[in-house]
């Protein structure tokens, strides 16, 4: 079984420079739009479909896949329908094990590189770049920074380069901070437009005109 302890201190380090900033971060209440903003019509169509519990993500689970079951757990309740691919180095650090359906990757359990997920291992760490996948309030993977802001309020994004410099964006009213956003935008090195950084640590509330969220995690 992994170690639980160990895996958990790993990802609290590199979850993708997050965690340097998020404990100033209060948890807000939920917002479905920031006061005085009009959401584009596309993203007032997303907040009003809540999607299918099969395609929800929450700060427990993406899809079936919940934060603390076993991965012979999620097995057994996804049955012959799923297929299961392991992926070594899916990024520094961690390795990842592909879920998919019908050929096509649904989310990724990831966990501690060099290990083997075992049926017995309790699942810690998910992701999903699949933009099927959706929060209560509409928000998933391919939305855009901007049509995000109008749900979730203002963006800040951040990168350390002591973390491999993976880069992070949290919103001003996002319901949880086990729920994490990874953005990008085609072309550039990051989303984010930044200035000066101090001690390694950089993070603006400025960011490309075509970011968007290119992935979504959720941790214990």
């Amino acid at each position: 079984m992994l170690n639980v302890k160990v895996l958990s201190g790993s990802m609290i380090a590199v979850l993708l420079a997050i965690g340097s900033y998020l404990g100033a971060i209060s948890t807000p209440s939920v917002a479905v739009a920031r006061a005085g903003t009009n959401p584009l019509p596309e993203v007032a169509n997303a907040v009003q479909k809540t999607p299918a519990a099969s395609l929800t993500i929450s700060d427990r689970a993406i899809g079936a896949a919940k934060i603390g079951m076993t991965f012979g757990e999620l097995k057994k309740v996804l049955g012959a329908t799923a297929q299961f691919k392991v992926e070594s180095s899916f990024m520094v650090d961690f390795d990842a094990v592909a879920v998919s359906r019908s050929g096509k990757v649904q989310y990724r359990i990831i966990y501690a590189a060099g290990t083997k997920l075992k049926d017995t291992d309790v699942i810690e760490l998910l992701r999903t770049d699949n933009a099927n996948y959706k929060t209560f309030q509409g928000v998933g993977p391919g939305m855009t920074l901007k049509q995000a802001e109008a749900i979730y309020g203002k963006a800040t994004l951040s990168y350390n380069v002591d973390n491999e410099m993976r880069e992070g964006v949290v919103f001003a009213n996002q319901p949880t901070r086990k729920i994490m956003f990874v953005p990008k935008a085609e072309g550039k090195q990051f989303a984010g437009v930044y200035g000066a950084g101090k001690g390694g640590f950089f993070q603006t509330d400025k960011y490309q005109p075509n970011a968007v969220i290119r992935s979504v995690m959720v941790r214990k």
